[in-house]
C-alpha cells in the first residue's frame, strides 16, 4: 500500500507543481488569469512528467498489485482443489 501512497503523493506535487509553473508565467504575461484553462494545462503537463518521470513508482505499484493478486488466486485454488478432495 505504500507504493500506491507514494505514486499518488508524487502525481498531486507534479500537478501542484505544474499549476503554480502555468499560473505564474501566465500571470506575468497578462493581467487576467483564466483558472480553468491553467488547470486542464496543468492536468496535461503533469499528466505527462508523470508519465514519463514515474514510471519506476508506477511499476513498484504494478508489482504489488500483481503480487498481491497472484497470491489471491494461489488461495482460491487452493481452497478450490480442498473442496473438490471432500
Amino acid at each position: 500500500m505504500k507504493e500506491f501512497w507514494i505514486y499518488t503523493g508524487l502525481r498531486a506535487a507534479m500537478f501542484v507543481a505544474a499549476f503554480l509553473v502555468i499560473f505564474g508565467v501566465w500571470f506575468l504575461v497578462a493581467d487576467s488569469v483564466n483558472v480553468l484553462i491553467v488547470i486542464m494545462a496543468a492536468f496535461l503537463v503533469s499528466g505527462f512528467a508523470s508519465y514519463v518521470l514515474l514510471a519506476p513508482q508506477r511499476n513498484a505499484f504494478a508489482h504489488r498489485v500483481a503480487g498481491r493478486a497472484d497470491r489471491i488466486v494461489d488461495k482460491f485454488d487452493e481452497m478450490k482443489a480442498k473442496e473438490d478432495e471432500d
